[in-house]
């Protein structure tokens, strides 16, 4: 499994950012600070690191400075809200791979880390993914299809009833924040969007009423978890 060092001093978007990598089957440690993360290099292996800029104590160029000292061919892609060319050309020069401007999306900083990783002889680019077919309780989930079956009982969703239902599904017994959920499957999380939200829970709850072993649970104000019990 390819090993990843995060650092990023945004909580909600290291969360992110370390939840889809490790959907996508890449172990990914996170830190929240410049020292953390450069203590964590030296005491661990890693295939590659991703380094926020600006970061408290020591910010991701000192970082990858230290990195190239020990260690000249990880990969290092750093993600920074500076968009002017001098700090690109700064990072590059200090020998960054890529270079990923904020706001990014997701999917673009999966695709750069694949793109890295094919280079790298010995390690596999392609992540392990999660099954989409997959069960919890007396249900089932075939994502692909769209179809939850509850207690012998076929129903097809809605595309965005599936994505909420996948991400509750696959992390059964944890957390999942409503920031995640609404980036992930809306790319939104605004006010209304953030109603929806409430709206598509309610409906699924009401699609598992009949598996008495499904319960979800709602974590006010910061997300909801997917318990699955005895019958």
């Amino acid at each position: 499994m390819v090993k990843i060092l995060l650092v990023e001093d945004d909580p909600n978007l290291g969360f992110l950012v370390q939840d889809s990598l490790e959907r996508n089957g890449y172990e990914t440690l996170l830190c929240a600070d410049g020292a953390a993360g450069l203590r964590a290099f030296q005491e661990q292996n890693f295939d590659l690191c991703i380094l926020d800029v600006m970061l408290p104590l020591l910010d991701g160029f000192f970082i990858a400075r230290e990195i190239r000292k020990e260690n000249t061919t990880v990969p290092i892609i750093f993600l920074t809200a500076k968009a002017r060319p001098e700090d690109r050309i700064l990072g590059l020069t200090i020998g960054a791979d890529d270079y990923l401007t904020k706001p990014f999306q997701l999917e673009e900083l999966k695709l750069r880390i694949k793109a890295i990783l094919k280079r790298i002889p010995g390690i596999s680019s392609s992540p392990i993914t999660k099954p989409d077919v997959f069960s919890f309780g007396q249900s089932s989930l075939d994502y692909p299809n769209l179809l939850l079956t509850v207690k012998g009982k076929k129903l097809i969703l809605t595309q965005k009833e599936a994505d909420v239902l996948r991400l509750l599904g696959q992390s059964q017994h944890k957390l999942v924040k409503r920031d995640y959920i609404l980036k992930t499957v809306w790319e939104d999380e605004g006010y209304f969007v953030g109603r929806s939200l409430d709206v598509f829970i309610s409906k699924l709850r009401k699609y598992l009423k009949a598996d008495s072993s499904i319960r979800i649970v709602n974590i006010h104000g910061v997300g909801y978890k997917m318990e699955v019990g005895e019958v």
